[in-house]
């Protein structure tokens, strides 16, 4: 939704995910993975390791440490996101619960 304000700016509203207001197919699963890689790459600096450390770690090459850098994760599965976080220090708690709507959603907290 955009509205115009007193300037003559038009002002976009966000859906609070950022793949879907782009249109992207799958934004549900960007938004979770991009979570992943920013808490992946806050690990890694917070560690103090190399990308060649980190990827050791993380049991990926250092070019795949690299692309995460750069927000690059097109290559990597959720499974192996939440692995790479395993393997960096994080416990993973998935939750369920029923919907509210007849189709469910998929969200990503970080504590």
């Amino acid at each position: 939704m955009a509205i115009r304000v007193p300037d003559g700016i038009e002002v976009e509203f966000s859906s609070g995910n950022v793949f879907a207001d782009l249109g992207l197919p799958d934004a549900e699963q960007l938004k979770i993975k991009s979570g992943l890689v920013i808490e992946i790459t806050r690990a890694v600096r917070r560690l103090g390791l190399t990308q060649e450390e980190a990827g050791r770690r993380m049991g990926i090459s250092q070019a795949k440490v690299s692309g995460l850098t750069r927000g690059d994760f097109s290559n990597l599965s959720e499974r192996k996101l939440m692995e790479c976080l395993n393997r960096l220090g994080y416990d993973i708690e998935i939750k369920l619960s029923p919907a509210a709507d007849t189709v469910g959603c998929r969200s990503l907290t970080i504590a």
